[in-house]
């Protein structure tokens, strides 16, 4: 006598591998489970290698291999918006529009490859069909690739960069947004020599605040300096920059200094840049509205008090709808591209991009195929259609033993 055990049997194909499965239930604790194990493998069963339960679920046609590859990060989730995520692509939200486009890819594959052989017992060849079949499946291989980005935040974290002239409120900012006293805050200006890091949770993802010394064009103190020097790096490396002004002061000429060199030049904060007006609870957010031509710059604008806290929880909204460029799924899901499948997509968007110059060049047939079969090759790798037994090889050792 070992354990009492529960053995429940899920028969194909309606279990996880769509193979006959049976799982032993034994009592909590180490000591009983490993009896057990020891006992199996006594008995003549192996020890499953990591990822191949999954791994039979795509051989067996259960899942394909986007699905497959959302169950690992959904395994491997760290927030409710990574699990979220990964949930929405287990569900089939990143392959509906990629299997689609490679129809398309396919569809057209097949009517011009045969065109090379029998062109003169079909209709004539609509050109101008072909090419804006062509450029929907580009721009719905773009749409997914866009997503990637996000992709990425999930895993790694979102870097906020919180910039801005002296004392207007961004120690108190970054304060409100941790709920703690992390950074100094005085009616000083200048206070903040140096990037204050902080750790927070936003909207389900994990972020990193860096509260930056307040930006100026002329001082004459080197530590200030050297502060000024470090802000501007944090700008260029974040994923976010949150401008913020005070609506007492108004939008001022350094504001828009600082907007033109952290923002408008920098190539990394296009269209994740978010401009926070301050201090609302004691002064009108329309005195510190900037241009048009700026606001355009912005992903969002949003009008807080760190003092009071009003409109913060707008702001962390902001922040995460301009990091998420995720699809939403019918269940509410944003999915996202991972890095493998960023690099298949983008091959395939490059190979559509061609497309189109080789069709307005009015080449050859021949060299229009070329362009399709890239695309459509690399559009299948990423559901699993299309792949090598190495890349197989490569996905599955990440996942963990077994699942």
């Amino acid at each position: 006598m070992i354990d009492e055990v529960i053995a429940l049997a899920f028969l194909k194909p309606r279990s996880y591998t769509a193979e006959d499965v049976v799982e032993l239930h034994c009592h909590g604790g180490g000591v009983c489970a490993q009896r057990v194990l020891a006992r199996c493998l006594e008995e003549g069963a192996r020890l499953a290698r990591n990822g191949e339960f999954t791994l039979r679920a795509f051989l067996n046609g259960r899942l394909d291999l986007a699905q497959a590859e959302a169950v690992n990060a959904l395994v491997s989730a760290r927030t409710t918006a990574a699990a979220d995520s990964a949930l929405a692509a287990l569900r089939g939200g990143l392959t509906t529009p990629v299997s689609r486009a490679r129809r398309t890819c396919v569809d057209l594959l097949a009517e011009l490859e045969a065109r090379l052989d029998f062109d003169d017992e079909m209709v004539p060849l609509d050109v101008d069909a072909i090419a804006a079949k062509a450029a929907a499946a580009g721009e719905t291989v773009r749409e997914v690739l866009r997503t990637a980005r996000r992709g990425a935040l999930l895993e790694t974290g979102v870097t906020v960069a919180i910039v801005g002239r002296p004392n207007v409120g961004k120690s108190r900012l970054l304060n409100a947004l941790t709920r703690s006293e992390r950074s100094i805050v005085t009616s000083r200006a200048g206070t903040t020599r140096d990037v204050v890091e902080a750790s927070v949770n936003i909207g389900g993802l994990p972020t990193t605040l860096l509260d930056t010394a307040g930006i100026r064009s002329e001082t004459d103190d080197e530590v200030e300096q050297i502060g000024v020097a470090r802000s501007r790096a944090a700008a260029a490396g974040a994923d976010v920059v949150m401008l913020v002004v005070d609506a007492e002061c108004g939008w001022t000429s350094e504001d828009y200094a600082i907007w033109q060199s952290e923002i408008a030049n920098n190539e990394r904060a296009s269209g994740s840049a978010v401009l926070v007006i301050n201090k609302t609870d004691v002064a009108d957010a329309s005195n510190a509205t900037p241009p048009e031509n700026v606001i355009s710059a912005f992903s969002a604008v949003v009008h807080v008090s760190a003092e009071t806290g009003k409109n913060l929880n707008e702001l962390e909204s902001a922040i995460v709808n301009t990091v998420s460029g995720g699809a939403v799924d019918a269940e509410g899901g944003a999915w996202a591209a991972n890095q493998r499948q960023a690099e298949a997509l983008q091959i395939a968007a490059d190979s559509l991009e061609r497309l189109k110059s080789t069709i307005s060049s009015e080449m050859p047939l021949d060299f229009w195929t070329i362009d399709l079969r890239e695309a459509a090759f690399a559009l299948g790798t990423v559901t699993g259609e299309d792949t090598t037994e190495d890349v197989l090889d490569t996905i599955f050792e990440r996942f963990c033993i077994g699942k």
